[in-house]
């Protein structure tokens, strides 16, 4: 078996979104979901740049296909779920084995931020870390002024915990940012 006819069983749905591994077919749409958000996720992820393109997209898709074969990480895409149209992306990425903990990090494009869909993702990212993957943690970690990512961490059920000096480097300059904790109580609310 290859990374190209690799299986993944663990696609999400609400029936609204859907989180799913990424396929190399991906490539063009993502470059251009990426370029659409340059305004927006551009100032809080320095990988989002007008120059994005299909190339940097097949790039990171095989990083994101040979971390999800090899257990290191689960990078998905956010996706509508009627059309599979690309929205954006979702992660449950940095894990720390040891004591059950890893990252959740997610980017919504340009054209369907504000419509919610980042806190569905998230909460079915959530579930696929406590209940698939086995984390007992998951760490939102946001720079202090991404006010908008700050809300969608509470909507997903994370809770604040406290800010962070100097935790994330952006445009080449340490910031401060906000950290938000979720575990699997924390969904049933």
């Amino acid at each position: 078996m290859t990374l190209d006819t690799l299986p993944y069983p663990h696609d999400l749905t609400d029936g609204v979104v859907s989180l799913r591994a990424h396929r190399m077919a991906d490539a063009p749409s993502l470059a251009d979901a990426v370029r659409e958000s340059v305004s927006t996720v551009g100032r809080w992820q320095d990988w989002c740049t007008s120059s994005y393109d299909t190339p940097a997209a097949d790039n990171w898709i095989g990083i994101c296909r040979q971390a999800w074969f090899l257990g290191e990480g689960f990078e998905m895409l956010i996706v509508d779920a009627s059309t599979d149209a690309i929205l954006g992306g979702m992660g449950v990425n940095h894990f720390n084995r040891e004591h059950r903990l890893a990252n959740l990090g997610y980017w919504v494009r340009e054209s369907a931020q504000g419509t919610g869909i980042a806190g569905h993702s998230g909460r079915l990212a959530a579930r696929f870390a406590f209940e698939t993957v086995g984390i007992s943690r998951l760490e939102i970690v946001v720079a202090h002024d991404n006010l908008a990512s700050r809300r969608t961490a509470e909507r997903i059920g994370g809770t604040f915990e406290g800010m962070l000096r100097n935790r994330l480097v952006l445009k080449g300059k340490s910031v401060d940012a906000a950290m938000y904790s979720v575990i699997p109580s924390d969904l049933l609310v």
